[in-house]
This record gives C-alpha cells, structure tokens and sequence, in this order.
C-alpha cells in the first residue's frame, strides 16, 4: 500500500499522475514513483521521502508519455528506500504498481528465482511483475497474463500494470483492496480512490472484488471473478476537486476540526424530523429487521472502535438492550458467541479498513440478524457488504488523524441509538428531549470551536512534555481514549487513557508534577466519582486540566488544576461536544512541536492490509 494513480490519455499524462500523488499524500507514505511509455520503453523514477523528491529527480531528468502509473508506498516487506519504492519492473519492459499484502509472496519468489528470475528488492509485489513477465513470455497479451497470476496470488492487492510491448494499454485488478477507473473523454484512469481524479472526470466505475480491467484513451473491459466479460455501472459523483483543498486553512486536520458543524449538520439531514428519527434511514426494510434485535455487536478499528465504545454505553442505556463494541482484528480471529437476535454493525471511514472488512464478511455467516455498515464512502467495500447502510457524510477527510469522521461516526450511531431505544420502549418525553438535543448539535459544536485560541495557548504547557494521561468515566471513558490517541498519533507524545475509577490499580503510580492529567468531566451522575478521582491526581502534585460542562464548573476547587467550561449539551451531545477541545489541544501541540500534523509518521489513512 498506500496509493495509486494510472492513466492513458492522448497527451502528456505525467503531471496528471504527479498532481492525483499529492492528492493520495493524506494516506500516508515513505516513497514515491512514477513509470511512463516512452519511445518503446518504459522509462523510471523512484525516490525515498515525498512526491516532492520524486519531482525534482523528474526536473532534472525529466520524462514524458501517454500512458503511465504512479504510486505512493507506505513500507510493509521492506524498509522504506528507492529500492524497494514502486513502481517494479521487469527488464525496461513491464511495471506494476500494488497496494496490499500478498501473502504466498516467499513460495512464489522462490519459484520464479529457480527459472532464473533476478530481484532486486525486499518486496512481496516484485514477485507479482516477475510473474507477468514469464506469463507474456509464454505467449500471452498483457491482460490474460494479468489475469493468470492473479489466480495465483493469496493475500490483499490493487494492481496495475503498463507494458511496453502494448502501448497506451493498462491492465489492472482488485481483491480486498480498492480500485476505481475513471472514465473521461478521450482518457481513462486507474486510482485507489475518486479523490486524485477529480480534477480529470467526474465520471467512476467502482471494480467489485475479483475484478480485472484492461483500458487505454479510448475505452476500457472488464472481467469478474469468474473471468467472463461484464459491465459495471458508471457513477456521476458530486465531490469537487476544490473540496479536497486546505483552502485557509494551514493543515487539513485543522480545516476538517472546524468543518464539523457542518459535517454533522449533514449527517442529520433528511433523517431527523421534529419530534423523531425519519423512517427508514437504514434502508429498505430495516425496520421489520431492527424490531427483531435484542442485541448489538459492534466492531472497528482505531478511531472507529470508540465511536462503537461510546455508542455501546448509550444503547444499553437508552435502549436498554446488551452491546458490546470490540476492535475487528481481534473478533476476526476469534469465534465469537452470536445471541439470537443481535445486530452487526461495522464501522469505517473508508469501507476499506482490512480487519473491519474481514469481520463484516464473517459476520454475515455467523446467524446475526443482519449486518449494518456505518460508513463515509458510497462506493466501498463495506457499504457494498452490509445488509443495511448508514452513510456518515463526513466528506473527504484527509487527514490522517480522523476528526469529522469521528464526530460523524458517533452521530450516525446515536441515530440508530435512538431508533433502537423507541423499537424497546423508552419514555416518550426523554426520546423526544433527545431528539431537540440532536437538533441542537451543530451549533454547540460551533460553540465549542470558540474555544481554539484558548487551546492553542494551552498547548505551550505539553510541548516539552513526554507524557500525558487522560480520564474520563462512562460513555466518556472513550472520549478520552480518543484524546489520548489523537496526541499521540500527531504530536507523538506518550499518552494514555483510562477509566478514571483505574487509577488507584495502578495508574496513580505515574502521576507527579511533570505528568499532564486531562480529565473529561461532563455534568452527569457520575461527576462526583471523577471529583474523587481527580483529588486523588490532585493529592499526588499533577499538573490537572479538566474540560467540564458549564453546569459543573462551580463544583471545581482551585486545587484541581485548569477548568475549561462549555456547554455540552445532553448526555447524548456531551460525548461529540468534548471532542472538539481534545481535537484543539492534540492539533496545537503538533504544531508547537513542529510535527507533520497531517502525515504523521508510521501511519497510513486507510489501512487496507492487516
């Protein structure tokens, strides 16, 4: 992985290709390249660092063509260096580009070294354009001896490939990982996703799992898993090239924190009336099939797995029925027990996210009810699984560190929250005194945006620091989990959460006067509890910072540190509320601290191998 970028095209193709690499920056990634057809060759470039690296090598020896691939690498067999950099080649005659993980990789290299094969990298995906090559050498065209290894390839990949041997022709394949063709006037496309096409065409053809596409200028096939001939629709998309722009704003993360108003405002659109949840949000017969549900299982990854937390609190509460949220690389590997009548619900900003993906497809043989996928593209491989879907429309987030996506994740949950509680009986009055919160959501979260430059001047006492511990109890025990993870992904200081009731069994050994201790206080019945907890801190000379409901901040002594106030609405709200100042304060550090906030290192934005 991380990300590819092809075309064929009647005219240069090279800036194009540079231009949708910038674009899939937001992935994360160690190195770049680019291989284009050029005079009956294929000519190469690879550089270890930036696309911007691999644009002054092409500077100074530059390159041209009609038809080419590209890719940005984020290291999985092998360090990150030129060499192990896509695209691999063949000889001067055949390049691939991969994301993914090919798993029988060894036996394969083995294999193609014994008929005399030469490798030159650590890579399992040089094994894939060794194969090609012996594959056309028996006789065969570019895209059957595409499709012939393909069938021997265990793992995850999107590929594509350009031989020089067949000009203007590129062939390209998928199975657990994404690939979209984009379709212009005169000019097709191969990309991992729409986002560095949409400045070429608005026009997309989705590739199923198992599919495998052979296009140039002028028009493309497609064959599926079965390797007959098929056709796939092709879809208008309305995401604007300018919507992936930082526009004022100096990083991505910072732009996406403060487009989350309205992000959220999205989410609810058309699905929240006055009084009630909208019938039908979650598809075509998803009523009859929520009525049945006595039970929810929820499983993600990363910052999708405490949007599943904090959704797990408020059902039992609200709905009064069991939930449990587990991380999916975990329940994948597992064999977890399925009570009659649960609810499976996978959430992922990309619909991508390998383990997430894997579990959903065990889930729909394991007797639940049905699957439900929370999700924030259309066209993904999530979305295309579940039996139900729940769009999040958070819009492109590029960043790596998820914001928008997050706070969409947990509206889409409250959602079905809300649903679930009035199938089982909540009181009228406390589903309608909901439903006005959620009405109310946009504008406290501008509110609660307010309070930027108060977090960026608080952001100067954790510069120097190396540690940092976050509490928070009940649905807000994940909230500050995702405080603690959003630190330490782009700041890369050390940070911790836990329940706050924890840490007198072993956390409070930690704690003295050069540890930051974050505590979420929201104005609720456990707010007593965490005072206790916080006089414990206090007692031991840490450096206390508490975000608290307005309501609550009274109830505060000078004695437990710094007291940030805002208003949180409900106890549905607070959670999406106390993001927003743990988002501030993570985004301020990285910045102080002179990190890449939005490409941190190590980590890539959809992680689409295990």
């Amino acid at each position: 992985m991380c990300g590819i970028v092809a075309g064929s095209a009647g005219r240069d193709i090279r800036d194009v290709l540079i231009a949708g690499l910038h674009t899939l920056e937001y992935r994360g990634y160690d190195s770049a390249g680019i291989a284009l057809q050029q005079d009956g060759h294929l000519k190469r470039h690879r550089s270890a660092g930036k696309v911007r690296d691999l644009e002054v090598l092409l500077e100074s020896d530059p390159i041209n063509g009609v038809c080419g691939i590209s890719h940005t690498r984020w290291a999985t067999h092998g360090v990150p260096n030129t060499t192990n950099a896509h695209p691999h080649t063949s000889g001067d005659q055949l390049a691939l580009v991969h994301n993914g993980i090919i798993e029988n990789h060894e036996e394969l290299r083995r294999e193609l070294q014994q008929c005399g094969c030469h490798f030159s990298s650590d890579t399992d995906t040089e094994v894939m354009v060794h194969l090609i090559a012996q594959l056309m050498d028996s006789g065969l065209d570019l895209f059957a001896a595409l499709r012939r290894a393909v069938g021997r390839l265990r793992g995850a990949f999107a590929i594509a490939v350009v031989s020089a041997a067949e000009p203007g022709v590129i062939v390209g394949a998928r199975k657990g990982s994404p690939l979209v063709l984009g379709v212009g006037r005169g000019e097709n496309f191969l990309a991992s996703d729409i986002y560095p096409l949409l400045g070429e065409t608005e026009s997309f053809v989705f590739l199923e799992e198992g599919d495998a596409v052979s296009l140039n200028a002028n028009g493309y096939q497609i064959v599926d898993v079965n390797d007959q001939l098929v056709e796939r629709p092709v879809k208008e998309v309305e995401t604007k090239a300018d919507s992936v722009q930082r526009g004022i704003y100096p990083h991505y993360m910072l732009k996406e924190i403060f487009e989350q108003p309205q992000a959220v405002a999205e989410t609810l659109e058309g699905r929240l009336g006055a009084t009630t949840v909208l019938p039908n949000i979650f598809g075509v017969g998803a009523m009859e099939l929520l009525r049945q549900v006595k039970q929810v299982h929820i499983v993600a990854c990363g910052t999708a797995y405490h949007a599943g937390l904090v959704a797990s609190y408020q059902v039992e509460q609200l709905a009064g029925i069991p939930c449990r949220a587990e991380i999916a690389s975990e329940y994948r590997y597992r064999k977890p027990v399925v009570p009659p009548n649960t609810l499976f619900i996978a959430v992922s900003q990309s619909g991508e996210t390998a383990d997430t993906l894997a579990a959903l497809k065990h889930a729909k043989e394991a007797g639940y009810v049905t699957t439900l996928a929370i999700c924030n593209v259309a066209e993904s491989s999530v979305v295309r699984e579940a039996g139900l879907v729940l769009m999040t429309r958070a819009g492109p987030e590029i960043g790596v560190a998820s914001t928008k996506a997050f706070t969409t994740q947990l509206v889409a949950l409250q959602l079905l929250v809300l649903e679930l509680a009035r199938l089982n009986g909540v009181d009228k009055d406390e589903y309608a005194e909901y439903v006005a919160d959620l009405h109310r959501l946009p504008e406290l979260l501008n509110e609660a945006l307010s309070l930027d430059s108060e977090f960026e001047a608080l952001a100067g006492a954790f510069v120097d620091k190396n540690d940092a511990l976050f509490l928070g109890r009940g649905s807000h025990y994940p909230i500050a989990m995702e405080g603690a993870l959003k630190l330490k992904e782009i700041s890369y200081i050390h940070a911790e959460s836990y329940a706050a009731g924890e840490l007198k069994h072993g956390p409070l050994a930690l704690v003295d006067a050069e540890m930051p201790v974050f505590a979420v206080a929201p104005n609720n019945t456990l707010l007593g509890k965490l005072i206790s907890n916080i006089e414990e801190v206090s007692a031991r000379g840490g450096e206390l910072y508490v975000i608290a409901d307005t309501k609550v901040v009274s109830d505060f002594h000078q004695r437990h540190g710094r007291v940030i106030g805002l208003d949180t609405g409900g106890s549905l709200l607070s959670p999406v509320i106390m993001t927003i100042p743990l988002q501030l304060l993570a985004y301020h550090v990285a910045v102080q601290r002179g990190t890449d906030v939005d490409q941190p290192r190590n980590l890539a934005k959809s992680v689409t191998v295990e």
